[in-house]
C-alpha cells in the first residue's frame, strides 16, 4: 500500500474499528500526521502571530479531525497482530507502554485469517 492509498484508506474507514490494517497503512498514516504537524508548526512559528493565528486554527481542526481515524487505524493494526484494541490502553503507562505498543505496531501480521478478519496482505 502506498502513501496516498494509506491516507485515503484511513479516512475512508473513519469510524471503522473492525477488521485489520497492514503495517504500511498504519505507518504511512502516522507519517502523514507527523508531516502535517511539522509543516503546521513551521508556519505557526514563522508567522509570529500571538495565538498562532489562522495556521494554528487550521492545525487544531486537523488534530481534532484526525484523532478518531488515528485510534481506528491503531485498533485495526492491533487486530492485524491478533491483539485486542484494548491493548492501546497500555500506552498510558509511562515509557513501558510506549515501548510495548511500538513493538506491537512494528510486528508483522499474523498469517491467515484470525478472529478480526482475513489477512489484508492476501487481499
Amino acid at each position: 500500500m502506498g502513501f496516498m492509498d494509506a491516507v485515503k484508506s484511513v479516512y475512508s474507514n473513519y469510524f471503522n474499528f473492525q477488521g485489520r490494517a497492514r503495517r504500511s497503512e498504519y505507518w504511512f498514516f502516522y507519517l502523514f500526521a507527523v508531516i502535517v504537524g511539522v509543516v503546521a508548526q513551521i508556519l505557526i512559528v514563522s508567522t509570529g502571530e500571538i495565538g498562532a493565528g489562522i495556521f494554528g486554527l487550521v492545525y487544531l481542526v486537523f488534530i481534532l479531525g484526525t484523532i478518531i481515524p488515528q485510534l481506528a487505524v491503531a485498533v485495526r493494526r492491533l487486530h492485524d497482530t491478533d491483539r485486542s484494541g484494548w491493548w492501546l490502553l497500555i500506552g498510558l503507562i509511562p515509557l513501558v507502554g510506549f515501548i510495548v505498543l511500538l513493538i506491537f505496531m512494528v510486528g508483522d501480521s499474523k498469517p491467515g485469517a484470525n478472529k478480526y478478519g482475513a489477512n489484508p496482505k492476501g487481499a
